[in-house]
């Protein structure tokens, strides 16, 4: 049974450069309209309509674009660009298809289930979260699921070969072996050991102590020269009585 792609209205916009911002005020979002063998067409969708659309069918799944009442165009909704502020979205590209052709489209990862190896205390690591693929527009998968219940062990990991889809139809252009997610064990928390200084002299006990130590050695420098002086004098005295006593001789 053919699966039915969801409608999206969409009209040809007049409305460019700055003045597009008065779009978005009135839930509005600006989008172009192009693919192979077309020229680019400036449009405009509700953003609410939009929004809803693509939250289901991503950037791999088809959709019919009802161009004001023209035959509806299938086309995959690409490069969605949002405000860095508000993570509104800002605009969006409407990319036609040709359903007998194969193109390249990015389809989401979607994990599911619970692995024994978190249970144990191990910690979940995605490593890659889509993959690219080669098939006709109608043979995309819009995702591919990964149950998780297979990783029992931290030896455990699920890799893009493991990944089951219809071989026949849909090519996947990722690496076989490429990882997809594992578990690790928790990093140990390194441990700072905390470095204990020793307790110091205060500064200013040192610098008392430094000066008492100044001011007694003062002291008692200026009392030995003091006794000195005092020495020479008697020694001079000495002196002056003997050679009055040799004179008088």
């Amino acid at each position: 049974m053919k699966k039915e792609s969801p409608k999206l209205k969409a009209e040809k916009r007049g409305v460019m450069g700055r003045k597009v911002k008065k779009l978005r005020q009135q839930g509005i979002i600006p989008a172009t309209l192009y693919g192979k063998g077309m020229e680019s067409v400036s449009i405009q969708i509700k953003t609410a309509e939009v929004l809803k659309i693509f939250e289901k069918v991503g950037e791999s799944g088809l959709v019919d674009l009802m161009l004001d009442k023209e035959k509806a165009l299938p086309v995959l909704l690409r490069n969605p660009q949002y405000n860095v502020v508000s993570d509104d979205l800002m605009h969006i590209d409407c990319y036609k298809v040709n359903l007998a052709e194969k193109i390249v489209a990015s389809v989401p990862i979607v994990l599911v289930g619970e692995s024994s190896s978190v249970r144990e205390g191990n910690i979940l690591v995605e490593v890659t979260d889509e993959v690219e693929v080669e098939a006709k527009p109608m043979d995309l998968p819009e995702k591919f699921e990964v149950d998780l219940s297979v990783l029992k062990t931290v030896d455990n990991v699920v890799v893009v070969a493991d990944l089951k889809m219809d071989s026949e139809k849909v090519e996947i252009k990722n690496s076989p072996d490429q990882v997809i997610v594992k578990t690790e064990e928790p990093k140990e928390e390194e441990i700072i050991e905390e470095t204990v200084i020793p307790d110091e002299v205060p500064a200013t006990e040192q610098k008392e102590g430094e000066e008492g130590a100044t001011e007694g050695e003062g002291e008692e420098k200026k009392e030995g020269e003091k006794e000195d002086d005092e020495g020479k004098k008697e020694r001079s005295e000495g002196e002056e009585k003997k050679e009055e006593a040799k004179k008088e001789a």
